[in-house]
């Protein structure tokens, strides 16, 4: 990690032209770095504070990339929360603030600072880290499904329109309340543009498997009976679900399940674990996307378990303070 150079970066000289902000805390953090906030922490060598930070991207007069990190969390909020509303806001942190300042950026920025060289690593010479670069997204992989997952949340109606939820047709031989979808329906519909996924592939219920002749009976079982009577299920959404279910009972690393606002009196949850992200509103269906399965975004349909499960999930989230 490099220290507070205050000759390569310092707040009170106007050294860093800054182009963006982002947040890291528990509730609200880039998920592109991890699956939750110690390991989005660790990706940039900064302890996993209660508070969070903020992270301030920029540019210094040579053009170079910096990180400055810093814990007023509140001004960074309203900063982002300004420049969202299209108003200006100088950002420019107290140097008693500044965490640290790494060189490089740990994500994406389409933008440099009018008037300075391109934008570049710092010299190795002035650094005693390697710099932050972002995240390889242009395969399938952990990085990409999150961010996959990022833009369902972001995008919700429009990804909600593309399922029929005629798709979850009532199970034979079982109760009657249980939802699933019809095996014959594989239709793909959708893109997810720079997320890279390919569309939304069939329907699964809650207990993760699919109509036909084996199917769910909900009830007693849970994911048990879903594997035991629907070959036709998706194993991979069983597991996810199975995990979820097992967060209720232990709860896992901070900011792995966060609830943020929705439209009405609905909540939008998001999970992830070891390979897979699950995206939900808390009055409708779930979304899994899965490392295994690049690109395919699976809808997991409410049945006679789901809506206990995301409300459950809820009270135990961390949300936005």
């Amino acid at each position: 990690m490099a220290g507070t150079d205050e000759n390569a970066v310092a707040a009170e000289d106007d050294a860093l032209y800054v182009l963006t902000a982002v947040l890291l805390t528990p509730a609200k953090f880039p998920s592109v770095l991890g699956d939750d906030y110690p390991e989005a922490c660790a990706a940039l060598g900064l302890a996993p504070l209660a508070d969070g930070y903020g992270l301030v991207l920029g540019q210094d007069g040579e053009g170079a990339r910096w990180t400055v990190v810093i814990d007023d969390v509140s001004l960074v909020a309203v900063a982002i929360a300004s420049w969202d509303c299209g108003m200006e806001y100088d950002l420019s942190p107290d140097e008693r603030t500044v965490v640290a300042a790494l060189p490089g950026w740990p994500l994406a920025v389409a933008v440099a600072a009018p008037g300075v060289p391109a934008p570049h690593d710092p010299a190795p010479e002035i650094v005693d880290s390697p710099a932050l670069c972002p995240p390889d997204t242009t395969t399938w992989g952990p990085a990409q499904r999150r961010l996959g997952a990022d833009e369902i949340a972001l995008q919700w109606a429009l990804w909600r329109e593309q399922i029929d939820d005629a798709e979850f047709a009532p199970a034979r031989g079982g109760a009657g309340d249980a939802e699933v979808a019809d095996p014959a329906s594989d239709d793909r519909v959708g893109s997810a543009g720079a997320t890279g996924m390919t569309g939304i592939t069939g329907g699964i219920d809650s207990e993760g498997g699919t109509d036909g002749e084996g199917g769910t009976s909900g009830g007693d079982g849970g994911a048990e009976k879903a594997e035991r009577e629907a070959p036709k299920g998706h194993s991979g959404v069983r597991r996810v679900l199975a995990e979820v279910r097992a967060y209720v009972d232990a709860p896992p690393p901070l900011g792995r399940v966060r609830s943020s606002f929705a439209p009405g009196d609905a909540r939008t949850l998001r999970a992830d674990g070891p390979g897979w992200s699950l995206v939900a509103r808390t009055d409708d269906i779930a979304f899994v996307l899965l490392d295994d399965e690049p690109g395919e975004v699976l809808p997991v349909g409410r049945g006679p378990e789901l809506p206990g499960l995301l409300e459950a999930l809820d009270k135990m989230a961390v949300r936005p303070l």
